[in-house]
């Protein structure tokens, strides 16, 4: 179970602006609870300890040292095109890795799985604080449409496009680049892993 060292009363702060309920602890040695997805923030005296089987659900709201740089990985992955897909998507640093994960998002296609993941990631790494990122990803034709370079035809990737470009306008800085598969192995791995364990 991960634990951040904050002030309690800063971290509930941050996640009641997030529009996260905030709950009455357990015992009488919990400040206070939150919940988000599937992960569980239990503050204590000086500290607040996450669990569940994603904590990054919260970690990146409770993450005090915001800003700097993070290389940000992603990919989607269908079982048939259409069929049931999944994402991965991983955050890294100087550090190593911060935050990686995967889940399954229904059933879609290909392309529309590569930009859930791509979203998801970006979505994180705003959540992590970051505030420069370099992006990196196997889908040529994701990388190529998000930059420009070629036209999105299709409604539905057309939004996720301009959601994309929206996310990406919050950030001082930001680049996308495309990398051979295995490069991007880590993130395949996790939205693959995402359809065996659900």
């Amino acid at each position: 179970m991960p634990s951040v060292d904050c002030d309690p009363g800063e971290a509930r702060e941050r996640l009641t602006e997030a529009g996260i309920t905030v709950m009455a602890g357990n015992t009488e040695y919990e400040r206070w609870r939150a919940e988000r997805g599937a992960a569980t923030a239990v503050a204590y005296d000086e500290t607040v300890v996450v669990q569940g089987s994603r904590p990054d659900d919260l970690l990146g709201l409770l993450r005090v040292d915001t800003g700097g740089r993070a290389h940000v990985y992603f990919d989607g992955a269908c079982r048939g095109n259409p069929g049931p897909a999944a994402i991965g998507w991983v955050l890294v640093t100087n550090e190593g890795i911060i935050a990686d994960g995967g889940e399954e998002i229904g059933k879609t296609t290909n392309n529309r799985a590569e930009y859930a993941a791509l979203e998801r990631a970006i979505e994180m790494a705003r959540q992590y604080g970051f505030t420069e990122i370099d992006i990196r990803g196997d889908s040529q034709l994701i990388i190529r449409q998000v930059t420009g370079e070629y036209d999105t035809n299709e409604p539905t990737l057309r939004e996720y496009r301009v959601r994309v470009r929206e996310l990406l306008q919050t950030f001082d800085r930001w680049s996308i680049e495309h990398v051979p598969r295995d490069v991007n192995s880590h993130a395949d791995k996790l939205a693959n892993e995402a359809f065996d364990h659900g």
